[in-house]
């Protein structure tokens, strides 16, 4: 019996690592000569470096970066030197977790650490990216990662604009002269989730500028900046899917680096090669911390079993989460087979954490019990 095992993380519980252990010892001990595939998963979001670095054998680099409020703070990304890929969530340079109610400034914070980490990697031999977009504390359209890459942004004066969104504003022209030559054979691949254009009512300013603390007044500031900053750079890239991910970021980019915009969770599989080994399986088993209809909108349980599906069409596919969400009969539409918490009863959520290997290890266990004793074995 061939077995796939690709799990998201269990968010503050486990990493997709660890669940993809904690399964595996649930399923040896029901059949100890299964053949097992283990496959660390993510969607582009939180926890994606941490996934593919566990299942492509890389490493995580820290570094000491310029954050949101230009003031340095410990980044990370990773690194996977025989693939010469870099994995980057540029939330971990330029997230909202370096800023609180009293000092959210969406009008300077900058992108520029987002920047370093990439000129770090291509420093270190890597020459293709998965770059994550969320989570972000800025708005300034990527700039500040166009400038730590060498990207001069001036004034009439020809003077550099300082970092931030609202600098952007008196922007006259841009100057690419001095950007790394590491970049010329450099790929970028962007993992978003937000489809939003860079500005207009539903754009990055709009949108999430007020979650990162710009009033009214602000918002419309930032979002006329942004509408004169594309003008320069690239317009035609203004209502382009993604442009507004992660205050902007997605537009620079698309607009400096290239970059092609992808469901997150299709970029891992294809990093990972999932299709590869997801061929020929009897069962597969992924999940999540939490799994409910929103699933569907292209999560990592979802694209997993899509991944299944296509490539061994008689699979069973099992999907195992902490918390069972409403209205999941979509999800047996879509391919799932089954879905179980793995909560044993009434806990308070410190238990639960506590107790997830064991819950998620007990659960794997009665499920290949299940199936391995019924009259539709597989």
């Amino acid at each position: 019996m061939k077995i796939l095992i690709a799990p998201d993380s269990f968010k503050g519980c486990m990493t997709a690592k660890e669940a993809c252990e904690a399964i595996e010892k649930g399923l040896k001990n029901i059949d100890a000569d299964a053949q097992i595939v283990k496959v660390p998963m993510a969607d582009g979001g939180e926890g994606t470096v941490q996934a593919l670095v566990d299942a492509l054998n890389g490493k995580i680099i820290t570094k000491k970066v310029t954050g949101p409020l230009n003031k340095p703070v410990t980044a990370f990304y990773g690194l996977i030197e025989q693939k010469r890929l870099a994995v980057i969530e540029m939330s971990a340079a330029s997230g909202i977790q370096f800023v609180n109610h009293d000092t959210a400034d969406p009008l300077h914070a900058t992108t520029y650490g987002t920047g370093e980490l990439i000129l770090d990697a291509l420093q270190r031999g890597a020459e293709k990216f998965i770059i994550g977009l969320g989570g972000s504390a800025t708005n300034d359209g990527g700039a500040g990662m166009a400038q730590a890459l060498g990207v001069r942004f001036l004034d009439e004066n020809n003077q550099e604009l300082p970092v931030g969104g609202i600098a952007l504003e008196k922007l006259v022209r841009i100057d690419q002269t001095q950007m790394s030559p590491l970049l010329d054979k450099a790929t970028f691949s962007i993992a978003c989730d937000v489809s939003c254009p860079l500005t207009g009512k539903n754009g990055a300013s709009i949108v999430f500028g007020p979650q990162k603390g710009a009033n009214e007044t602000e918002v419309k500031l930032l979002d006329s900046a942004l509408a004169h900053y594309a003008d320069i750079v690239a317009p035609e890239l203004k209502n382009t899917f993604g442009a507004g991910a992660a205050g902007g970021l997605g537009f620079a980019m698309m607009a400096f680096l290239n970059a092609v915009p992808n469901p997150g969770a299709d970029l891992v599989i294809d990093a990972v090669g999932l299709n590869e080994k997801s061929s020929d399986c009897d069962l597969a088993i992924t999940g999540e911390g939490s799994i409910d209809f929103q699933t569907a909108f292209g999560k990592t349980p979802m694209a997993v079993t899509e991944c299944v599906k296509k490539n061994s069409p008689n699979c069973t596919i099992v999907g195992l989460c902490g918390h069972l969400g409403k209205n999941v009969d979509v999800l047996y539409e879509k391919g799932f087979d089954a879905l179980f918490p793995i909560v044993s009863g009434p806990q308070s959520l410190e238990e639960a954490m506590k107790n997830g290997e064991l819950n998620l290890t007990r659960t794997a266990e009665n499920v290949l019990r299940l199936i391995k004793r019924t009259k539709f074995s597989i």
